[in-house]
């Protein structure tokens, strides 16, 4: 062991964010047990362990790698785990405003040419608002599944839109490894995405002895990333999620009339 730093702090975080979706196969290699036991080791002491090097996993992690990299230079951090970028990426901060949208715009077209599916229209130059660095934009406009929920209207999309997007809620209760949390659901009205009235979700808080944030309790707000409860959000971190969000709605929205 050694004492922990920030860029372990960034490291951890990531590993939190990342971990559900690995877990389930839908974003970078392995089976994700890895990141459970770095988040998990992150919650008891002032340290963490030496043989993952968070770095190269997330390099592995095509659709987050290019936004680490571009969030790092916009920063003039010396790592993609510097706390300030892997948190502009997942949850947002004022790092993603110094962002060029133009720019990031290009970087985004080049990293992700052969991504069938991404809605291109929302990338349309001079409009306000411009398109961020943000998870949300991930979500939203490379992966495909807006343009399934457009043609189709299909439940199955909504959920994955909704699920794999990082949201935010308010811990209920706590009952083992399971927790409820009420969180706003994303709607569709056939042309709209909107975040619906608040309902209760429940959601997984550890598997075990390991969770990827032990301090959340009932009264919590914290962020969720699929079935799991990510990390408890600190008042200007829910702020800037729900801004972010609500930002790439109105873009996902503006493109969708166009559609």
């Amino acid at each position: 062991m050694t004492p922990a730093t920030d860029t372990d702090a960034g490291a951890a975080m990531f590993a939190r964010y990342a971990y559900p979706p690995n877990e389930l196969g839908y974003c970078g290699p392995g089976s994700g047990h890895d990141l459970l036991d770095f988040a998990s080791a992150a919650n008891d002491v002032a340290a963490l362990p030496a043989e993952l090097d968070m770095v190269e996993r997330a390099r592995a992690f095509d659709g987050a790698w290019p936004y680490l990299e571009f969030l790092a230079g916009i920063a003039g951090a010396a790592s993609v785990m510097d706390p300030r970028v892997v948190e502009a990426y997942w949850v947002g901060n004022d790092l993603l405003h110094a962002s060029d949208p133009a720019t990031f715009a290009h970087t985004a077209r080049t990293a992700f040419a052969g991504q069938l599916g991404a809605d291109w229209a929302a990338l349309a130059p001079g409009e306000s608002p411009g398109p961020l660095p943000h998870h949300s934009f991930h979500v939203f406009t490379i992966y495909p599944w807006i343009g399934v929920l457009r043609r189709t209207g299909a439940d199955a999309a909504l959920n994955v839109l909704d699920n794999c997007r990082i949201r935010w809620g308010r811990v209920d209760w706590i009952d083992g490894d399971a927790a409820q949390v009420q969180c706003q659901p994303l709607t569709w009205n056939g042309t709209l995405l909107r975040l619906g009235a608040p309902r209760g979700e429940r959601v997984r808080v550890a598997d075990g002895e390991l969770s990827l944030n032990a301090g959340v309790h009932p009264g919590s707000w914290v962020s969720l990333h699929w079935d799991w409860v990510c990390d408890e959000l600190n008042p200007d971190q829910l702020d800037s999620l729900r801004d972010f969000t609500s930002r790439q709605l109105t873009i996902t929205n503006r493109a969708s009339g166009r559609s």
